[in-house]
């Protein structure tokens, strides 16, 4: 069976993870933890960034400093992970869905500016494959309402838009390092922050409601609770396997586009005889090669599709199914306006495997499988 994702491993985690034992600093806030924050802010352009335990804990800690509350609404996707969501209604905010783009997945940035009300205090964009919203026009709207921009930038690291790192447009962006992601740790994200009146408070609530890394940086003599937090703070452990990764980030990076463009050149056949869909990557966006997706038909097609290729020993799956569908999307949150794109277009849309060193004769036996589905010929 060709997998879906393998979690990728440079070859240098267990030395480093060795390393951080080692240093007998393994609990967070370590060298490791360090060096992955200096390198996302050096790679990023962000003022600040944070390793955290996760994507989630990184827009919870978000939702958090932007003050989010009760009565508060938010603007996002409906198609998008549950985590986008639920950081602003543990906050008892009200998650406001808008329908989607059918070329790039992403939020409409047209229909964003009628979902807002006198109780809109955020809009958290999501970056689908790697692919940058139309951040300019978000920025735009954001500035004229007094609202904060929340990038959900999970897959979006390597990514740009205009030359500009996602994440890094908004008061806060998030990114994730789960094992599903283009770098990993297993679970785990960070925070990126764009204004220097936010890093105090960010590095207070991260640590507990504590100014415990002021006291690490000799800045104090002890440390204290000062205001509400949680502990946000990664495993050194983890820190350093991820590091691992960021060393070799431009190698990884070019090897996912690799298969990227390999996957698009053989299916692009099917796609000019109108068999299939394949992902619109705007000429502004340079994106990671985070996944590769298809579009068949319609639900029955792809469900064919799917159960066609694991017969095949490939594991192709489906992705997000709209939020505002969901028990919990029905309670906590509403759409505004017509869902035209967001449930069609998530009901044909099909990933396939994509991870760092995937052979190349497994992606072109892929190709072969769905050239072979859609009864068109090898050429």
């Amino acid at each position: 069976m060709i997998r879906f994702n393998v979690p990728p491993c440079t070859g240098k985690e267990f030395d480093y993870i060795k390393k951080a034992v080692e240093n007998q600093k393994i609990c967070g806030d370590g060298e490791f933890t360090a060096k992955c924050n200096e390198w996302l802010e050096n790679k990023t352009g962000a003022g600040k960034a944070l390793l955290t335990t996760s994507c989630t804990h990184a827009t919870e800690l978000a939702a958090i400093l932007a003050n989010i509350g009760p009565g508060d609404e938010v603007i996002m996707p409906s198609y998008t992970f549950v985590s986008t969501a639920d950081a602003f209604v543990l906050r008892g905010a009200t998650a406001v869905f808008v329908d989607i783009r059918p070329d790039t997945m992403n939020i409409d940035e047209k229909l964003i500016e009628d979902a807002i009300t006198d109780k809109t205090k955020a809009i958290a964009p999501v970056h689908y494959a790697g692919v940058g919203c139309e951040m300019d026009t978000i920025m735009e709207i954001a500035t004229k309402h007094h609202l904060k921009v929340i990038e959900d930038a999970a897959q979006g690291i390597m990514s740009e838009y205009k030359g500009k790192a996602l994440g890094t447009f908004g008061e806060f962006g998030c990114f994730s390092f789960h094992e599903t992601k283009n770098f990993s740790m297993g679970e785990g994200g960070a925070i990126l922050i764009r204004d220097e009146k936010d890093f105090e408070p960010a590095e207070i609530v991260r640590e507990k409601g504590t100014n415990r890394a002021k006291f690490f940086r000799g800045q104090i003599d002890k440390y204290t609770w000062v205001e509400k937090g949680s502990s946000y703070l990664p495993s050194e452990l983890n820190a350093a396997y991820l590091y691992a990764q960021l060393e070799l980030a431009q190698e990884i990076t070019d090897n996912r586009l690799k298969t990227w463009n390999l996957y698009y050149e053989g299916l692009k056949e099917l796609k000019e005889k109108g068999l299939i869909e394949l992902a619109f990557i705007p000429e502004y966006c340079k994106h990671n090669a985070h996944m590769f997706y298809i579009k068949a038909a319609d639900l029955e097609e792809r469900t064919k599709l799917i159960a066609f290729l694991k017969e095949k020993g490939i594991l192709a799956v489906f992705h997000y199914v709209p939020l505002h569908s969901a028990p919990a999307g029905l309670v906590f949150g509403r759409f505004h306006g017509e869902d035209v794109y967001t449930t069609k277009e998530s009901e044909r849309l099909v990933r396939l495997p994509l991870y760092y060193n995937i052979e190349t004769n497994q992606v072109e036996y892929i190709i072969q499988c769905i050239r072979e589905f859609y009864g068109v010929k090898n050429g």
